[in-house]
């Protein structure tokens, strides 16, 4: 697996996270606090080379910290390390609008009841311009009432392959004519990955911050 990472890594960079990258100075690891539940937040001493290299990818990075999985994922730190470039690659090397990778972000979270995952992304999507109306109807498990046609597409597309696992041909035709079949594959990347990362989360329970309440609620019946 190791001889993989120089060349996912070659990879990203060409696809634009080495701009990233340049932006956000590194920190120093040995000052990260770690946090987990059923997984003991490491400190940099307890760590092995690898989770330290695995840590050290994680701050040089886009992201610039390690929060969320990455303290379960530094258990397996070389699947761990091409995980978080991956997930890297999802965010900050996709074609596809912010405004929809966090809404794919926001549903995947949803479907999975994902506290952590909405509470960091609930945030990032309003930011990057969806409508409040249509995360607030996603966070109650409903079909938003209005959508843009970008939206819309994006929700179709999610929704359907999170809810039925299969996506029918006027969605996908939807999303293609939106995205380009490039596009298509990244939202693709992105749900995929982001469910990984909520199985992540919820095993670990991993904590909100300090004093925040859950922001979702269990669903009591499918999306409509």
């Amino acid at each position: 697996m190791n001889r993989l990472l120089p060349i996912f890594m070659a990879t990203l960079m060409a696809g634009g996270l080495i701009v990233a990258q340049a932006q956000n100075p590194q920190r120093d690891p040995r000052t990260i606090k770690l946090r987990g539940d059923r997984f003991k937040p490491l400190t940099y001493d307890e760590m092995t080379p690898a989770q330290r290299t695995m840590l050290e990818h994680l701050l040089a990075g886009p992201r610039g910290g390690a929060e969320g999985p990455f303290n379960a994922l530094l258990r397996s730190p070389e699947m761990g390390d091409l995980g978080q470039q991956f997930g890297a690659a999802t965010r900050f090397a996709t074609t596809v609008p912010r405004k929809l990778y966090e809404l794919a972000i926001i549903l995947t979270a949803r479907h999975w009841t994902a506290q952590f995952e909405w509470y960091a992304h609930y945030r990032a999507a309003l930011q990057a311009g969806l409508d409040k109306a249509v995360a607030d109807a996603i966070a109650e498990g409903r079909r938003p009432a209005a959508m843009t046609p970008d939206v819309e597409a994006v929700y179709n597309f999610a929704s359907e392959l999170l809810d039925t696992k299969q996506v029918s041909d006027a969605t996908f035709n939807a999303a293609k004519t939106l995205l380009s079949e490039r596009g298509v594959v990244e939202l693709i990347n992105v749900i995929g990955w982001y469910g990984l990362v909520s199985m992540y989360l919820n095993v670990d329970r991993y904590p909100l911050p300090d004093g925040a309440p859950p922001p979702l609620k269990p669903l009591s019946s499918a999306r409509r």
